[in-house]
Formats: C-alpha cells, structure tokens, sequence
C-alpha cells in the first residue's frame, strides 16, 4: 500500500480519538515533533498514545477535513483542520485546530512527523 493510501485511512480513522486504534498506524520508533501554541513538544510512542487516551475521554467524535495531501516517496504531507464533539456538547461539531504535517513511513507505519497547529 503507497503511503499516501496509509496516511489517507490514518485520517479517515478515529485513530486520533482511539489509542487503540492510534497503535495500529505507529511504528515502536514514532517520534512527532510538534510546534504547537503552547510550544514546541517532542512525542514518542507513549505521549502520543497517551494524549490519544485524553483526548478520547473528552470528544465523542472527531474528523479531520483533508484540503492537501502530497506524496514524495516515503514521505507524505497533509493540511487539515481537525474537527471535534465533545461529551459535554455532542450536537455541537466545534473545530479544534488547523494543522500541517510532514510524516515518514517505514514499515507502512508512521515513523517520523513534523507538525505545526494553530488554534481555531
């Protein structure tokens, strides 16, 4: 499977609101770093399933609206706005952040990214 495909389904998933889910995309080795508004965060294997599991006790939903996907060998960017339910407001669809991401794929795994986010 290409790793545009790989990451096309990773976004399609729930797997940023499922850590179990989440498990099945990351390689062991994952690292994302992360330029986020609250500074720079560095994430292996274990923060980012842990920060899945945080976010899967606060939304009930979640989507992420692709507007660009390009692929370059084993590399894949995506521009997306992450779009969020919460538990407390299920009817309502909130956006949570506009995101960019560069992730590399090894082992048809998300192994190494490099992300920014903006705050809605």
């Amino acid at each position: 499977m290409s790793a545009k495909k790989i990451v096309q389904e990773f976004y399609k998933s729930d797997a940023l609101i499922n850590s179990e889910i989440m498990k099945n995309y990351l390689h062991p080795e994952v690292i994302l770093d992360w330029n986020s508004s609250k500074g720079f965060l560095q994430l292996k294997y274990k923060d980012i399933i842990d920060l899945t599991s945080q976010m899967e006790r606060s939304y009930i939903r979640s989507k992420a609206r692709v507007s660009h996907m390009v692929q370059d060998g084993n590399q894949v960017c995506v521009r997306y706005s992450h779009f969020i339910k919460t538990v407390e407001n299920p009817r309502e669809e909130m956006l949570l952040a506009h995101f960019f991401v560069i992730w590399e794929l090894k082992d048809d795994k998300l192994f190494r990214g490099f992300q920014m986010s903006q705050l809605s």
